[in-house]
């Protein structure tokens, strides 16, 4: 989750473009409550067969957590313009995170999945890694979608045809980098008003029908459709869908996880609370619980037959919360903030340009 998901030296999305670098609470509230559900969701992923309500729950988180950190991440990188600081941030705050966990993913997954000849692939993001390439390439596009005429629509189209496409390759995640774009793009056309829109009282109350129908409609689907679709990783042949199901599936899918994004927001609490502070540490959380979801299921911790009954079910997914809590906390960011977030001065050149004209360049 990448500078959506950082601190301090991803301060322009940890607050607003503007002049006030204080952090806001509500964002920090709403990346730490859906980093959980990201944990929670992987933590489910072994227990969804032969339980129909695991897969519906399922399905319904992956409907809108990862839309709402994309949406969340595109309204955060509404200042980037290019300048030689935002690039630098770039590199050291997801290019070199990126570098380093699909290293560390494949050796691990080497000796998880007993597959001593697994490559190393910079090209091909494993397991989470997806998600730092996808921000690498929205954020340097950003300029562009901010000058652009309709924007979102352009960014729709791209998706759709992004469905109609099984030949685009696995380089980048290129597939799951255009299906979620759309969700970027209107991030960066949200302004704050939009966000005091959706906590309001009444749709408060409104969300808790929407995300009870929503479940409804979810055990409804678990039989009679795939889960994929919510990856956004594959073209519809891939799914084994005809073509055209993915030009009418993604502008449906966007709608109803826009809906549920919104729902979510609206139960995001707006003041400090004891989790604020998690919030600015989301990406340790995110890449880190990684490696407990794939050695779970190497070290057996799922064999036990009650764990696949209801309590077991309740059991997981505390443990997966908890997890992915401590994972967010000062002491860890402390021990690897060298790893996720590296000062690196001594890979950039020291900009000699006088910061008057440095501006004058930019507004121009």
């Amino acid at each position: 989750m990448s500078e959506a998901l950082q601190t301090a030296p991803a301060r322009a999305i940890t607050a607003p473009p503007g002049p006030s670098k204080q952090r806001d609470a509500f964002f920090d509230n709403a990346k730490y409550a859906a980093i959980v559900l990201v944990a929670v969701g992987h933590a489910w992923e072994p227990l969804r067969d032969g339980s129909r309500a695991v897969t519906a729950m399922y399905m319904l988180v992956y409907a809108f957590h990862m839309p709402a950190f994309v949406v969340i991440s595109g309204y955060f990188s509404r200042g980037f313009d290019g300048r030689p600081e935002r690039l630098k941030r770039l590199v050291t705050g997801l290019v070199v995170p990126y570098v380093i966990f699909e290293t560390a993913y494949t050796l691990f997954t080497r000796w998880t999945d007993r597959e001593p000849d697994r490559p190393i692939s910079l090209l091909d993001p494993l397991y989470l890694t997806w998600f730092l390439a996808a921000l690498f390439l929205w954020r340097l596009t950003t300029p562009l979608w901010q000058r652009v005429r309709m924007p979102l629509p352009l960014a729709l189209a791209l998706a759709m045809l992004a469905t109609l496409s099984p030949s685009i390759g696995k380089d980048l995640d290129l597939q799951r980098t255009l299906q979620f774009l759309p969700y970027f793009v209107l991030g960066l056309l949200l302004k704050p008003e939009h966000f005091r829109l959706v906590r309001r009282r009444a749709v408060r109350i409104a969300a808790v029908p929407v995300f009870a129908c929503a479940f409804v409609v979810a055990y409804w689907a678990v039989p009679r459709m795939t889960g994929g679709w919510f990856y956004h990783r594959d073209s519809a042949e891939a799914l084994g869908a005809p073509a055209w199901y993915g030009v009418v599936m993604t502008p449906v899918l966007f709608g109803c996880s826009l809906v549920l994004v919104a729902c979510f927001l609206a139960w995001v609490p707006g003041r400090r609370m004891w989790c604020t502070a998690l919030g600015a540490g989301t990406l340790y959380g995110y890449l880190l619980h990684g490696f407990v979801a794939q050695g779970a299921k190497f070290w057996g911790w799922y064999d036990p037959a009650w764990v696949r009954e209801p309590l077991g079910a309740i059991v997981v997914t505390v443990v997966a919360a908890v997890v992915v809590t401590v994972l967010c906390t000062p002491p860890v960011r402390r021990a690897l903030r060298c790893v996720m977030e590296p000062e690196m001065g001594w890979l950039f050149r020291r900009d000699t340009t006088r910061p008057g004209a440095d501006r004058a360049s930019v507004r121009g």
